[in-house]
């Protein structure tokens, strides 16, 4: 275990923030959990992965616990339904990098999201078409009020658009994920629902997809797709997505449609209907827009980046605003921010 006062936090979050936490704690082992005292530790106590959707808006005054939980294994017990379960401190793209290289299809579109597989169980990360929660099967905790080992079936963690029980305010801080079960298959099931996709297949919308199409071709083709898209956060610091695409009723469609041609958008059960946040943002004009060192990402505006590479919180908080209000304004739009804010 290592125990670090006053930790330098600017490598272990991906906008590259230059913040601090009166104490760090990197463990590999339940027991390791086990022989903490959390009430002495500095409140509040907080677990991350690698940072890849945080913000931290200034020195963190608790203590950061950090996973080194590392390991892959395979239950092959026949059948199409293999069940893997991966520490969460493994980083989420190696495991899917692997489960591809073996055959195993289910978490292919997820390929190249920054982060720990502990942290896409909180956050259900997901990206053209698929979820994590699509494929967890169950996630392992230490619970710090009973000190305990526990575990949440797949229904209980509750996953919902970038949302799972671990964000329960109720809950927040309780549970440290230290495992996830995942249940892959055998089967050919690719999921190319998402046409730029199936354009770097060459496959047009059309064409059923060849059966001799494997989970490592789709991880290709979204590691190509990612890379033109969005920024690399080992370059460029960023969170990733930074705003959630706003679900609006039909009637609300209507209106944000009012002047346009096309308005991008996917329909949802219920009659509800969910529009990008990305589109509302470019059609803002904020695509490129800096403000002090932050900026809007030139060529996916849902992506807010470190441009300067010493970025302030407050530069990357009142460029956030910027784009709220100008949404607001314009579409009558609240966007919601995905990134959590620290």
């Amino acid at each position: 275990m290592r125990r670090i006062e006053n930790f330098d936090l600017s490598a272990y979050n991906t906008f590259r923030m230059k913040v601090s936490c009166a104490l760090y704690i990197e463990y590999d082992s339940i027991e390791e959990l086990k022989g903490l005292d959390f009430s002495s530790l500095p409140q509040p106590v907080m677990s991350i992965g690698e940072g890849a959707n945080l913000l931290f808006t200034q020195d963190f005054p608790g203590t950061v616990l950090h996973s080194a939980i590392r390991y892959i294994r395979y239950f092959d017990v026949g059948g199409d339904t293999v069940p893997v379960a991966v520490g969460a401190g493994v980083k989420f793209d190696d495991f899917i990098a692997k489960a591809c290289g073996d055959g195993l299809w289910g978490v292919e579109n997820l390929s190249a999201i920054p982060g720990s597989v502990g942290a896409c169980a909180v956050q259900n990360v997901g990206a053209y078409g698929s979820e994590a929660g699509d494929v967890v099967a169950g996630v392992t905790c230490y619970d710090t009020l009973t000190h305990e080992k526990c575990s949440f079936k797949a229904e209980d963690c509750r996953f919902g658009y970038r949302d799972s029980i671990f964000k329960d305010p109720l809950l927040k801080g309780r549970y440290v994920i230290t495992g996830v079960l995942f249940r892959l298959k055998r089967t050919f099931s690719p999921k190319l629902e998402y046409k730029g996709i199936r354009a770097a297949l060459g496959l047009d919308e059309n064409t059923p997809a060849p059966k001799t199409l494997t989970p490592a071709d789709v991880r290709n083709a979204v590691i190509a797709i990612r890379a033109a898209k969005l920024p690399d956060p080992a370059i460029v610091g960023s969170a990733g997505s930074f705003f959630k695409n706003p679900v609006v009723s039909a009637a609300e469609f209507a209106r944000i449609s009012d002047g346009y041609t096309q308005v991008p958008h996917y329909l949802l059960e219920g009659g509800f209907i969910k529009v990008p946040a990305a589109w509302l943002i470019d059609q803002c004009g904020l695509k490129g827009f800096r403000l002090g060192g932050a900026a809007v990402h030139d060529t996916q505006p849902l992506v807010l980046i470190n441009a300067s590479g010493d970025a302030r919180p407050d530069e990357i908080l009142a460029l956030e605003q910027k784009i709220k209000d100008s949404v607001r304004e314009r579409f009558g739009v609240s966007l919601e921010p995905e990134v959590e804010h620290i």
